[in-house]
């Protein structure tokens, strides 16, 4: 039997990953899996309900999970709060809580959005890249500077770009590695223990870039790129330009991995309290995190492809919610997948 925990969390987050934990619950009725989902506070919610955004009870349940599935977390309500009582800060705890230290964000425009993204169609042709983004380290977890375990300490390097230069094995075999070297020193750090562990890896290209010219090539020349391996803060900036490539933010899915099965999965995309309640928040983006999490916490290939096809089929058939143009609800959305699956 496998655990998921799910963190439904603030704002669209109850409406996107009800529709996840159906496809979810679907996969494991046509493979005859044992698949338990067990609900939990986190976030704005928890807030209201416990005074914490990450209660204990929260955190024992995902220790205990195979896999972590969240909606997002966040709104105006709490945006008042002190900095370790922020929806947010719930969020980065249960990071730390699970050791998790890479993000993988993918981005591969589908045919039928090319054309509803801003950006012109023959500049997305062939656009197939993950950025690997660090998550540890440098401002979001407090001031730090590069003397002994106050930056990046070589090990929070070489672990996820190590995982950056094994995952471009089995894709195009090229790694670009994202930094401000020229002014900061942590990126200095960052460019030399990704220059060593390159060495391992000769079947690999690297590429050095600094962060502000990757900004503008993201957009003019995106296909340029394989796997992007960065820092925490210019990875979260970069991989949200990168939704633009697929239509929209409501399209991209993400994990957080560390060392063993458990991962963190969920949709790039904050809590939209602006549409929340109204059923028409795309779930795309979440059930591809379900196809994630089935990929690498359930290790169901096979099963995490069927979702990813049934997502492709859903998009052709036209299925869109309005950030893409479209007039299908949240619900729609989730019941085409399910019926593609079928």
């Amino acid at each position: 039997m496998s655990l998921v925990a799910v963190l439904a969390g603030d704002g669209i987050g109850p409406e996107i990953t009800a529709e996840a934990t159906r496809v979810l619950a679907h996969v494991a009725r046509r493979s005859s899996a044992t698949i338990e989902l067990a609900s939990a506070l986190m976030g704005g919610c928890a807030i209201d309900q416990t005074g914490v955004p990450l209660p204990k009870e929260t955190l024992d349940l995902c220790l205990r999970s195979d896999a972590v599935l969240l909606g997002a977390v966040g709104g105006p309500k709490w945006e008042t709060l002190g900095g370790p009582l922020r929806p947010e800060a719930g969020l980065l705890g249960l990071r730390k809580g699970l050791g998790t230290y890479a993000n993988l964000r993918p981005v591969a425009p589908y045919a039928a959005l090319i054309e509803r993204a801003p950006l012109r169609s023959e500049l997305l042709k062939g656009v197939n890249l993950v950025v690997v983004r660090e998550l540890t380290g440098v401002i979001y977890f407090g001031a730090r500077g590069r003397e002994g375990d106050r930056a990046y300490t070589v090990g929070e390097v070489e672990r996820v770009v190590r995982l950056a230069f094994s995952m471009a094995r089995s894709r195009r075999r090229h790694v670009t590695s994202i930094d401000k070297a020229n002014v900061l020193d942590t990126s200095r750090l960052w460019r030399e223990v990704t220059t060593r562990i390159a060495s391992d890896f000769p079947d690999v290209a690297l590429v050095h870039e600094l962060v502000d010219a990757a900004a503008m090539r993201l957009i003019r020349r995106p296909a340029d790129y394989d796997v992007i391996v960065t820092e925490n803060l210019f990875g979260d900036i970069l991989s949200d330009e990168a939704s633009v490539l697929a239509g929209s933010i409501g399209m991209l899915p993400s994990a957080s991995l560390g060392d063993g099965r458990r991962g963190l999965y969920e949709p790039i995309h904050g809590s939209a309290p602006d549409i929340a309640g109204r059923g028409i928040a795309n779930p795309y983006g979440t059930i591809l995190s379900v196809a994630m999490l089935l990929r690498h916490s359930l290790h169901a290939e096979e099963a995490a492809q069927s979702v990813e096809r049934a997502v492709a089929a859903a998009i052709d058939a036209g299925v869109f919610t309005p950030d893409l143009g479209g007039k299908a609800s949240t619900a729609e959305c989730g019941t085409a997948v399910v019926e593609r699956m079928r």
